[in-house]
Parts: C-alpha cells; structure tokens; sequence
C-alpha cells in the first residue's frame, strides 16, 4: 500500500470518528489506530543557532503528520548541554517513544544513550549530526564538500592576496563530528595556498567565544598582516564581524547555515559567502525514516544511498546531501527561491539600498 494511501485511509479514519461513526465492536479504525503507535522523540541541541527552531522543527514535525496524520512527537532541545541531552533520552523512552531523531550536542557523550536506546528496541536516527553508537540511520550534507566550497570561496575572494598576507581560521566546536569535517575539508582546498596565521576551534559554536578569537588574532598578527578570515558558520561569522567592524577592518569572511542576518552582512560586504543547506529535504528524509521505522518498516535503498562509518566505528545506513554556495549576486535563486526568507524579511530599510543594488528590489 502506498503512503499516499495510507495517508487518505487515516484522514477517513478520522473523519468518521469526528462524525461519531465506530465499528460496531467499539474498536478503533485500523488506520487510526497505527497512527496512534507512531510515537517519535525528537532532540535538537541548541537554539543559538536559529536554524532549528525556526526551520528544523516544523519542518520534522509537519512531516510526521503528513505520513503519519495523529502521530506523536516529544520535542526536547538540550541548550548546548550534553548531560541535559542524555537525561531527555531517557525520558523519551520512559515515555514510550520508538524512535528518536537526534541531533547531538556532544557525538561522543551521547553513546550510552544510544545504547541504551538500541537495547531498549528504539530506532535511532541521526539528524545533521553523527552520533556514535549504534546509530539506525543518518542524514545530513556532505560536510566536508562544505569545507572544500568554503575553502574556495575563500581563495577566490582573496585573489592576489592569497599568498601577501594570513588567514585566521574558526572552526566550529570540537564535540560536534561536523565541525572537524567542515575543517579537513577546508584544509584540503586551503593548504599550500594561503599562510594560516591562526586557527581555533570555538566550544559551542559560541559567537562570543569567536569575537574573542578574532580580537586576539587582530592583536597577536597586526590587522595588516590579515587578509581573510575561514568562519565555519555564520554564528561564528556574526561574533568575527563585529571584531573586525571594531578593528576597522574589512576583509573576506565565510559562513554557513544562511541565517537572515549572514545573507543580510553578505549584502553590506562584510561578509563574503555563506553556505545553504536546505533545510527542508534534510528535515523531511529524517520524518520519512523514522515514519518508516515506527511502522517496523525497513528504509528502501533510495533513502539511504550511502554508508557512513561513525567515530565509534559503526557502519550507518545515510543519506547526505548537496550543499550550495551564497553570495550576493544569487540571494534571490537560492534562499529566497527556496522559500527561507522573504525579500520583505532580508531587505528592511537599513539593507534597503543594499538590496536595491543587488536586484533584490
């Protein structure tokens, strides 16, 4: 039977209880009945980064219900605190969910959770984040392509000046799996092309911890000697920009995620690129698979393409996406094509001249 089926049967199913039509045994439609054994956990790490509460969650959520119509969720986001993450996995399964979408804090501290979840019979599905443990199933973007399109990005910004000057690098936080992919991949493309005067990574993807780095390098280097600067996303980005505005500084700055205030400092040129990966594709493949593993299905081979190994050695059936380059002459293609912002939201009337000359208005 189809999805697309399955789907009408629940909403009948529904319907005819809301008109008050019931077998005559008293029991409950079949279809409504399955609906109401889909019981998910979803766990996000933070919301300093804006992406998860604005984008990730509906978007998972929407979709449950549109493959599973009466289906339950649990939302918990564990505020950067891996100990508080592992205490609302427990929770989720003392309340019975089957499956867990999780996005870690920590990749490594998160294990025994995972565990414990497997042991207990709970599917686990790794979103955005590989977990260690015996991880289910995985999605995400193909993060060192991340690494490698900043890296570029940056090369090609630089121009002449790769090789004048140094470049200080951000990357994300050492507990996050992504962080060191974006990283290598970064490395891979900037190498024996730009002198690297600093390099950090920065605990908990915090902006406040960057603006510190930045403001040390600027000091330790001289602004002079500074031609560019590898930000691994725009959390990040927001915390360097301010270091380099309060320097006198402007030079080329990568991020990531393409949050409103990035494609906004993108517009202004103090920030060069960001990178966009859709949220929704990632959001709804995630949805699908723990739709499917809630009903006892197996994932179809058109879902899980790929294998990814995690830290903990464990083969994971995956999925990773494609991720792609903004700047500022494809606002318009890209972010705003795809429905993340309006051209209202981005160009209020601080980016108004802005927008004006990048054609967005």
């Amino acid at each position: 039977m189809t999805r697309t089926l399955r789907a009408a049967i629940a909403l009948a199913g529904t319907a005819a209880l809301s008109l008050g039509v019931v077998a005559t045994s008293g029991a409950l439609p079949q279809s409504a009945a399955k609906a109401q054994e889909v019981k998910i956990g979803l766990l996000l790490p933070e919301s300093k980064t804006t992406r998860y509460e604005k984008f990730d969650r509906p978007y998972i959520e929407a979709k449950i219900q549109e493959l599973a119509p009466g289906a339950h969720v649990d939302y918990y986001n564990a505020a950067e605190s891996p100990t508080t993450q592992q205490q609302q996995v427990n929770t989720a399964l003392a309340k019975g969910d089957k499956v867990l979408i999780l996005d870690a804090v920590d990749a490594k501290s998160i294990q025994s959770s995972v565990e414990k979840a497997h042991a207990a019979g709970v599917k686990v599905v790794a979103y955005d984040r590989l977990a260690q443990g015996p991880v289910d199933s995985y999605v995400s973007y193909d993060n060192r392509e991340v690494g490698r399109l900043q890296g570029k990005a940056l090369l090609d910004a630089l121009g002449s000046k790769a090789g004048s000057g140094e470049i200080v690098m951000h990357n994300g936080s050492p507990t996050d799996p992504n962080a060191g992919e974006f990283k290598a991949g970064a490395h891979s493309v900037l190498d024996g092309k730009v002198k690297i005067g600093k390099e950090y990574d920065t605990p908990n993807w915090d902006p406040n911890n960057a603006n510190q780095q930045m403001s040390g390098a600027i000091s330790a280097l001289g602004k002079d000697k500074i031609v560019g600067v590898y930000s691994a996303n725009d959390g990040l980005a927001a915390g360097i920009s301010t270091a380099l505005k309060a320097a006198g500084m402007n030079v080329p700055l990568t991020g990531q995620d393409a949050q409103l205030d990035a494609i906004q400092r993108i517009l202004i040129g103090t920030q060069t690129i960001t990178i966009q990966k859709p949220y929704k594709p990632e959001a709804d493949i995630a949805a699908t698979m723990a739709v499917d593993f809630a009903e006892g299905k197996s994932l179809p081979a058109d879902l899980v393409p790929v294998t990814k190994t995690s830290g903990s050695g464990q083969k994971v059936p995956s999925n990773l996406l494609k991720p792609v380059v903004v700047n500022k002459g494809n606002i318009k293609d890209t972010v705003v094509k795809d429905g993340m912002y309006t051209v209202q939201e981005i160009c209020t009337p601080t980016y108004a001249a802005a927008c004006k000359q990048a054609g967005l208005t």
